[in-house]
C-alpha cells in the first residue's frame, strides 16, 4: 500500500495542506510563547471558540512576562467562558516557572520543553516543531483519527498502552524537513477533511490509500472507549443581596472552578429538597431564619466533562450585613456590581448575573 511509503504521506498532506490552510495568526509566527498560548487555549476548545481568546491574551499578555506578573484573577477573569480552568491556572503558574527559572525564555527541544509544569508531549511537540522545526511528531485527537483511518489501527486510543503505538507511527511518518508544515498539515486534516463524523472522504487526497474508506471502517475508526458516565449534581445558590451589593464567595481547591466567584451554595442530593431543609442549612451554616425560601425562576444547567450541574437560585434581600463571624468563615464578602463584573466567575454564575443585575 502506498501509504506505507512515509514521503508519500507526508507530501500528499503537505500540498493539501498548502491549498485548504486556514489563516491562524500562531501559523505566522516562530516564537514559543505565542505558539504555546495558543495550544494550551486549544487543547480542548475549537478553533472559532479559542481565537478570540488568543487574541485577547495576546493583546493584554504579549510576552510571557506580561503574562507571569499578572495577578491570578485577572488571568481566570480572561479565561471565563472556556471551561476547564485548571488549564488557566497551569498557564499563570508556567509563564512565572519560564521566567523565574529560565529567564524569560522558553527551553529549546523537546526534551527541555517537558520541564514545564503542564507541558506534556503533545504541547511540547507542538512547540518544537512549529518555533525550532525539531523532527517530532504532535499526537492529539485529530492525528489519531488520521492515522487510525489511513493506517487501520484498531487500538483502543483511550488506552494508555497505545499512545505508544501511535507515538511510534507517527514519529516514523514525520519528515526531516518540513516537520513544523507536516505536523500543522496532519492536525488540519483531521479537522477540517477527515472529521470525527461526515468525513469528506469523496474528495480525499488519500482515498484510494485509506484503509478505513476501502474497508467500509470510516465510521468505525478510531475505536474510543465510551465515556464515562456523569454525576448528576444540584446546586441551590442563595444570592444575598444588601443595598445594591451582593455576597460571594472564592472557590476552593478541593473541587470544580478553582479559584472562581461564586454565592454561597448548597449542594443536595435531589433537584427539589424540602424547603424546610434548605430553612435548616442556612441557619446552621449563616445562622439565617428565612421563612420558605422562593426561587428566582429558572434552573440553569452546566455540562462539565464528567458532570452535569443543575443550578437554582433564591434572591435574598438583607436589612443588614450579615454576621461577620458566620460570613468569614464560609469567605463570603460583599462586591458591587462593578467588582463583581471584574472577577472571574463560572459560566453559570455569569449567565445568572447578567439576566438578573447587568
Amino acid at each position: 500500500m502506498a501509504t506505507s511509503n512515509p514521503i508519500f504521506f507526508s507530501s500528499t498532506l503537505k500540498n493539501w495542506y498548502h491549498r485548504h490552510r486556514r489563516p491562524l495568526p500562531w501559523r505566522e509566527t516562530r516564537d514559543p510563547y505565542a505558539i504555546w498560548l495558543s495550544e494550551v487555549i486549544l487543547q480542548q476548545t475549537r478553533v472559532r471558540q479559542g481565537l478570540p481568546y488568543y487574541l485577547s491574551f495576546m493583546e493584554r499578555f504579549p510576552t510571557v512576562h506580561d503574562l507571569a506578573n499578572a495577578p491570578e484573577d485577572e488571568v481566570l477573569r480572561l479565561w471565563q467562558g472556556l471551561g476547564y480552568y485548571s488549564r488557566a491556572r497551569n498557564l499563570h503558574f508556567t509563564a512565572k516557572q519560564v521566567v523565574s527559572e529560565f529567564g524569560g525564555r522558553f527551553p529549546e527541544g523537546y526534551h527541555g520543553l517537558l520541564q514545564l509544569k503542564g507541558v506534556g508531549s503533545y504541547t511540547a511537540a507542538a512547540i518544537a516543531s512549529f518555533a525550532y522545526k525539531e523532527q517530532v511528531a504532535v499526537l492529539d485527537g485529530n492525528v489519531y483519527r488520521v492515522l487510525a483511518r489511513v493506517f487501520g489501527r484498531h487500538e483502543n486510543i483511550a488506552a494508555p498502552a497505545s499512545k505508544k503505538v501511535f507515538e511510534k507511527l507517527a514519529n516514523e511518518l514525520i519528515p526531516v524537513d518540513e516537520p513544523d508544515t507536516y505536523n500543522q498539515a496532519i492536525m488540519e486534516f483531521g479537522a477540517i477533511q477527515c472529521t470525527p463524523v461526515a468525513p469528506d472522504c469523496l474528495f480525499c487526497p488519500l482515498q484510494q490509500v485509506c484503509f478505513a474508506f476501502q474497508n467500509g471502517l470510516v465510521q468505525t475508526l478510531p475505536v474510543k472507549e465510551k465515556a464515562k458516565s456523569s454525576r448528576a449534581r444540584f446546586f441551590h445558590y442563595f444570592v444575598f443581596q444588601l443595598e445594591g451589593q451582593l455576597y460571594l464567595k472564592k472557590r476552593p481547591g478541593n473541587d470544580i472552578w478553582q479559584g472562581l466567584y461564586d454565592f454561597f451554595c448548597l449542594e443536595t442530593d435531589t433537584a427539589h429538597p424540602s424547603t424546610d431543609y434548605l430553612q435548616q442549612q442556612l441557619n446552621q451554616s449563616l445562622g439565617i431564619d428565612i421563612s420558605a425560601p422562593t426561587p428566582t425562576g429558572k434552573i440553569y444547567k452546566h455540562i462539565l466533562s464528567h458532570q452535569k450541574i443543575s443550578a437554582q437560585f433564591y434572591l435574598i434581600p438583607l436589612d443588614s450585613r450579615l454576621r461577620e463571624k458566620e460570613s468569614n468563615n464560609i469567605g463570603l464578602q460583599l462586591y458591587s456590581l462593578s467588582q463583581i463584573e471584574e472577577l472571574p466567575k463560572p459560566i453559570l454564575i455569569d449567565s445568572f448575573l447578567k439576566e438578573l443585575f447587568f
